[in-house]
């Protein structure tokens, strides 16, 4: 990948002119939250945001959108015509493992027509960060990336080192080349290995998923998950805030005389006690603790033997966000045997 510099007095100058390949958006603090929202200010634009609490998912399949329209004589109309061209600023290493994770998932053996659409229109610019307590990134490998984002900034104090990683983040750059650099020497390579380690080691949560689909699959009936399936509030939460959850549901709504009817598509969660209802009444995880069960499951064993990697990337949004303290690093201990703070 070619690298070039670019000093941050630049940086708001050179995003305001992306706004000639569409819309610009990034992290802005909302209240104690932030949140990926288009960019009309951008002295509000938090570069050391680092966990937006919806993520980059919420560009490639919206929480709620219509796929078709229908009428009565039985003609059917794509609802998803046009997508405007996104480009998405300050995304982090470990979210854009998450978005290869989604591009395995809904690109390779059943290929889904809306999100592959709002793929091709959502361009990445991914941006470093320095975790606090609730990242476990390195524990995953998820820390660094190189592949899935059209542009990488990685931030060396008073400049950034600006990586293309796409033939679109190259035109992109280009619109503004006089902003940047080229000339990289071997004290900027330098100063950037320096700082990867002294990232690195910033970490304060570390994780050891050694053999964990093993030891998820032989601690499926201890009664740790029945204590676990108590605390739980079936808020769905976790799924709404996870990078890679990627349950959803369908519902048609029906027209009136001659309006035509539509089929809406959105987000869901496998936390609900109605996602397993079906017809008939039976519900095939009623009970909270086979919904925990079945959550940790696919997080931490179903995907690793499918893919050879984890469900999860370690952004610690579960951590920042789950009401009564159930997430994967707790998980994790508990299965593992270790101390876990009450």
């Amino acid at each position: 990948m070619k690298a070039y510099k670019l000093k941050k007095e630049y940086l708001k100058e050179y995003l305001k002119s992306l706004e000639d390949f569409g819309e610009v958006w990034g992290p802005i603090k909302k209240g104690e939250i932030d949140v990926y929202e288009k960019i009309t200010d951008y002295s509000l634009l938090n570069l050391n945001a680092l966990r937006p609490i919806l993520p980059l998912k919420k560009f490639l399949i919206p929480p709620k959108f219509n796929t078709f329209f229908y009428t009565k004589d039985g003609k059917y109309e794509n609802a998803l015509k046009e997508v405007k061209r996104k480009i998405v600023f300050g995304v982090h290493p470990c979210e854009i493992h998450a978005l290869l994770t989604l591009d395995r998932l809904y690109k390779e053996r059943y290929p889904d027509y809306y999100y592959l659409t709002h793929r091709k229109s959502t361009w990445i610019i991914a941006l470093s960060c320095v975790p606090d307590d609730k990242c476990f990134a390195r524990s995953l490998n998820t820390h660094f990336v190189e592949e899935g984002f059209d542009l990488g900034f990685t931030d060396l104090e008073d400049y950034y080192l600006v990586w293309v990683g796409s033939s679109e983040g190259d035109d992109l750059l280009r619109h503004r080349l006089d902003l940047f650099d080229e000339k990289i020497t071997s004290k900027d390579l330098n100063r950037y290995i320096e700082w990867r380690k002294w990232r690195d080691n910033q970490y304060q949560l570390n994780l050891d998923l050694t053999a964990m689909p093993d030891i998820m699959e032989l601690s499926y009936d201890l009664e740790i998950w029945n204590e676990i399936g108590e605390r739980c509030l079936s808020c769905g939460t976790c799924s709404m805030i996870c990078p890679t959850c990627t349950c959803f549901n369908i519902a048609d709504h029906l027209g009136i005389d001659d309006e035509p009817g539509r089929r809406e598509r959105f987000w869901d969660s496998c936390m609900l006690k109605i996602f397993a209802l079906v017809a008939g009444g039976h519900n095939f995880r009623e009970k909270r603790v086979d919904r925990v069960k079945l959550w940790y499951t696919h997080k931490l064993k179903a995907f690793i033997t499918e893919f050879g990697k984890p469900a999860c990337v370690g952004c610690g949004r579960c951590i920042a966000n789950c009401p009564v303290n159930i997430n994967v690093a707790e998980i994790t201990k508990i299965l593992k045997g270790e101390e876990v703070k009450k």
